[in-house]
């Protein structure tokens, strides 16, 4: 659930906390990252999932991922989960970070509408130049486009 949240988000683990079953409820959320704010809205398919898993899972109130303490969970707890099915799914370790979840966002996001300062708006970077590395394509997708070109 949570991989699926940050995916669906583009939020960072560390803004997982912000996520309420009030927030849900609301449809979407306010977060609080480095000095800056912003509201993310909730997808409405990943919100009606949310609402199930609440209520599956008896939460009545506050954060909805939280460890067995009752604190939020963290980088560590998610990387641990991420390593365990990347193993599983025989995805080599190094390229599983909790963090690709937002550059795979990023990308599906910009192939939509092709607009940077949209979502640079959206992940909460004050700086495009930020936003432009989450976007990048490789050396190997520049040959496919100049060669679908057809200008020769």
């Amino acid at each position: 659930m949570i991989i699926q949240t940050m995916c669906a988000m583009g939020i960072r683990v560390s803004e997982l906390a912000s996520l309420t079953v009030e927030s849900i409820i609301k449809g979407e959320v306010e977060i609080y990252c480095k000095k800056k704010q912003r509201k993310v809205l909730i997808p409405k398919k990943l919100r009606k999932i949310l609402l199930k898993y609440i209520n599956d899972n008896n939460i009545e109130t506050g954060i909805i991922f939280r460890t067995s303490k009752g604190n939020a969970v963290d980088r560590s707890n998610i990387w641990k989960e991420m390593k365990k099915l990347g193993k599983e799914s025989e995805i080599p370790e190094e390229k599983i970070y909790p963090h690709n979840l937002r550059h795979l966002f990023a990308k599906a996001f910009y192939e939509i509408n092709k607009d940077i300062a949209k979502l640079a708006d959206m992940l909460g970077h004050s700086n495009i130049e930020t936003t432009r590395g989450y976007i990048m394509i490789s050396c190997k997708e520049h040959q496919k486009q100049l060669d679908m070109m057809q200008l020769i």
